[in-house]
């Protein structure tokens, strides 16, 4: 694995919109500095529900967005679903929450999964797009940030399995609206899911 495509966004407003957005991601040639609250110079504008130390850095896989791409008929280059870090290789299905991804000097881990909302239906120009992005099954994978640095694009990319009882980020998504068990609660909040998800779980 490695990294195909490294984006960041500006603050901006959608149309329609009157508040900014930093989902308009664009690709960047140049090395980007990682630090615990995501990469430097990528707005994050709505801090209730996004950036923070459990949501700092936001990933795809490559083969996750082929599958998007093929689904919606179009064209998805970097940045389009508002992602951090493309991984070439890499399914989004087979990660994990404290799944570790190694890239360089870099260390993030999984904490939880992508919750679409209607900025992002907006960005994606499909007021259906959030029971769309539901039903794919394959959300974008949240990382807090283990060990700050720089990445490149091309910079190989280790992703190590999380040693405890697997919650992967697509069950999360998945579980949401859900009557869960006891057990399946506990089984959730054993895992290092982020803080916002936590209150899903034990509710």
């Amino acid at each position: 694995m490695k990294v195909s495509a490294i984006c960041i966004g500006n603050a901006e407003k959608l149309p329609g919109k009157s508040f900014k957005t930093g989902i308009n991601k664009q690709p960047v040639s140049s090395a980007v500095l990682v630090d615990t609250e995501g990469l430097l110079g990528d707005a994050v504008c709505n801090r209730k529900y996004h950036g923070g130390p459990d949501q700092a850095v936001l990933l795809e896989g490559s083969l996750t967005l082929d599958w998007w791409a093929q689904q919606l008929g179009r064209d998805l280059p970097p940045g389009t679903f508002g992602e951090n870090l493309v991984i070439d290789g890499l399914d989004n299905r087979d990660v994990a929450a404290g799944d570790r991804f190694h890239v360089g000097e870099v260390v993030l881990e999984a904490s939880c999964a992508r919750s679409p909302c209607n900025t992002f239906a907006v960005k994606m120009g499909d007021p259906t797009f959030v029971k769309t992005y539901f039903r794919g099954g394959r959300p974008g994978i949240y990382c807090r940030v283990i060990e700050t640095g720089a990445v490149s694009v091309g910079d190989p990319v280790r992703h190590e399995l999380y040693g405890g009882d697997r919650v992967s980020i697509a069950e999360m998504l998945a579980a949401v609206g859900k009557t869960l068990t006891d057990a399946e609660k506990a089984r959730f909040l054993a895992a290092p899911i982020g803080s916002r998800w936590r209150p899903t779980f034990a509710s």
